[in-house]
């Protein structure tokens, strides 16, 4: 995050513009990504994946960002492409018998946590991009009219723009409690609030829709966050989720179910809720046998 200051002479403004990026050099990090699932597949079967590091990203990258496909009979054609929301979708069709999708790579990182802005305001939505405005609508596990009486009688009280939001995160991360035990594809928001326990996905889809529901765009956001900057945990890694809320005319990242801004965060795609970001969405029977993710510092760049 870049820093406004006012200082009274040119040779200041330069002094300070390159002790921050010294500063941003020094936290710089190479992180390792990557991931190795493996199927079981009864009978032929279409799929897309949402595996590649999205555009924004790729400039960061310090190898190459492919993914593998390995079938039954040998290395699987594939064919990428851009979808709606601007990820990198890639297409292939396996044989039946086993499939393997796997992957890694590295990537360069700031090592710097999430942008904070607290005088970010809302946009009224009279004001929104034409391309922003889907973020106020009800989605497959964001159901917008449905909350919307609730998230008035919680937050309608709040201060509007960042202070909101942040409102919303501390709700979820207080009143809902994480537990794998209890992942199901098919919970909603409202699901989530009335259960009041989730996974991951389950936090950022009621983040979401609440903010939509006080006018605020919000969407759902699946990438990379290993334990860097915090203590370890025994749990396996996964894949992770986040959302973005639009304040004060770009995007800024949150996080519902850890409530604390991180480092290394590494995006992969973005959409309305999970159904738009699913890393394997299969035309017919991919029963996941093994599955393994990797996120994690490996060594700090070179000054």
């Amino acid at each position: 995050m870049t820093s406004d200051v006012l200082l009274p002479s040119f040779h200041g403004e330069l002094r300070a513009a390159t002790d921050d990026v010294q500063s941003a050099s020094k936290t710089s990090m190479l992180i390792r990504l990557g991931y190795d699932m493996q199927f079981d597949l009864p009978a032929p079967v279409s799929s897309i994946a949402q595996l590649r590091i999205h555009p924004s990203r790729i400039q960061d990258l310090r190898e190459k960002d492919e993914l593998r496909v390995e079938g039954s009979e040998g290395t699987v054609a594939t064919r990428d492409y851009i979808d709606a929301y601007g990820n990198i979708c890639t297409r292939f069709y396996a044989p039946a018998g086993e499939l393997r999708l796997w992957n890694s790579t590295l990537i360069e990182d700031s090592g710097l946590t999430d942008a904070v802005n607290e005088e970010a305001l809302e946009v009224p939505a009279q004001d929104l991009p034409d391309d922003v405005l889907i973020y106020l609508l009800s989605s497959r596990y964001c159901e917008v009219d449905l909350l919307s009486p609730v998230a008035m009688d919680l937050f309608g009280e709040t201060a509007p723009g960042w202070q909101r939001v942040q409102a919303i995160c501390s709700w979820i991360h207080s009143k809902v409690t994480f537990n794998y035990a209890t992942a199901r594809a098919t919970r909603t928001a409202l699901g989530v609030f009335t259960e009041r326990v989730g996974v991951c996905r389950d936090f950022q889809h009621l983040a979401v829709t609440f903010c939509r529901c006080l006018n605020i765009p919000a969407r759902y956001v699946a990438g990379y966050l290993g334990d860097i900057g915090v203590p370890a945990t025994s749990a396996p890694m996964d894949f992770s989720a986040w959302f973005e809320a639009y304040l004060d005319g770009r995007w800024w990242t949150f996080d519902a179910r850890h409530n604390a801004p991180r480092i290394g965060r590494v995006l992969m795609a973005t959409g309305r809720d999970a159904a738009d970001v699913a890393f394997l969405t299969s035309f017919g029977v991919a029963s996941l046998r093994s599955f393994q993710v990797t996120s994690e510092e490996v060594m700090p760049v070179a000054e």
